[in-house]
């Protein structure tokens, strides 16, 4: 399920008074007093919680099934507007936008504020984080490919079957890709276990996790809620896993939170649905068709030839060393 979102705003006004001097003083004029961030009384204002709350609501038809929370103005990178931001949620679907308010409280402004400086992307670059994460591709590619998905999802199957055979025969030295758990968990009962299983097999054996990646949406039919775990084992035997540790990691939950990680991660990214890719910090929500998706990557390959703002070292955190420039 997909949340949207909207806009408003708050106005201010300050009194002030001269008081008499005990000598008498040339006649001046009046002096204009500076406006203070506080509301007039009996006008409406973006700035008041229950005014935004009432305004989105019926903008978008959200009734009391869906939680609105409306959080503290922040400073904005826009002169003489402050940055409001709404969270809306209904059970497992949840999502947040920036909204910029006036300082007079009466405007409010929905959209992306871009600074010409910097990528289009430095949002949803600062928060991708790659550090751990199972990836393949040449280190240091120009560009990177962060893939959100979902073991139970039929169209991550169509997605990752995409990824996995076209990417390494197309750029074998030129894209690097990585991989973050995102079960949906309202619709999917068995995706969270399997992600705990994939971040176990991760654990055990780091170069192991693709094989099971590929097995796993392979074998995507034959797999349910009451033998997932039964099928990860299976897999194991396969590659010759300790499959003893491995029942015992999926047992314990031994890896959720770094599942749960991920799926954070995703939500800060505005991440509603499977698969969603980014690429170079660009989101592509949904299947997409090779063609398309190789478009993309040729686009960005000869971007990065000109403004290396993105690639390898954007997603990727590394020790604190001289050595790791």
């Amino acid at each position: 399920m997909r949340l949207s979102s909207a806009t408003l705003a708050l106005g201010v006004c300050l009194s002030a008074s001269l008081g008499a001097l005990h000598a008498q003083k040339p006649k001046t004029a009046p002096k204009t007093a500076p406006a203070k961030a506080e509301s007039t009384p009996g006008l409406k204002s973006a700035f008041d919680k229950a005014t935004m709350e009432a305004y989105v609501r019926h903008l978008f038809v959200w009734g009391p099934t869906i939680t609105v929370k409306v959080e503290d103005p922040k400073p904005s990178p826009v002169a003489g507007f402050q940055t409001v931001t709404i969270v809306a949620s209904a059970g497992a679907a949840s999502q947040s936008e920036d909204f910029l308010v006036s300082k007079d409280g009466k405007h409010i402004l929905q959209g992306k504020v871009y600074g010409v400086a910097d990528s289009p992307f430095k949002d949803e670059l600062s928060k991708l984080k790659t550090d751990l994460s199972p990836s393949f591709g040449a280190p240091g590619a120009p560009v990177v490919v962060v893939v959100f998905s979902d073991f139970e999802c039929q169209y991550c199957k169509q997605e990752a079957k995409t990824i996995r055979e076209s990417i390494p025969k197309e750029y074998p030295t030129q894209v690097r890709v990585y991989f973050k758990d995102f079960p949906l968990d309202a619709i999917h009962p068995w995706a969270r276990q399997a992600a705990i299983a994939g971040r176990c097999v991760f654990r055990q054996a780091p170069t192991a996790f693709w094989d099971y990646h590929d097995w796993m949406f392979e074998h995507q039919g034959e797999i349910n809620a009451d033998n997932v775990k039964n099928k990860a084992l299976e897999f194991a035997g396969t590659k010759k896993l300790d499959t003893l540790m491995l029942g015992q990691c999926i047992d314990s939950k031994a890896t959720e939170h770094e599942v749960d990680k991920t799926v954070a991660e995703g939500k800060s990214l505005q991440v509603n649905s499977t698969p969603t890719i980014f690429l170079n910090g660009r989101k592509i929500p949904g299947s997409v068709a090779w063609p398309q998706l190789k478009q993309v990557i040729d686009f960005e390959l000869e971007y990065q030839k000109t403004t290396a703002d993105a690639g390898e070292k954007c997603c990727e955190v590394k020790l604190p060393s001289p050595l790791n420039k």
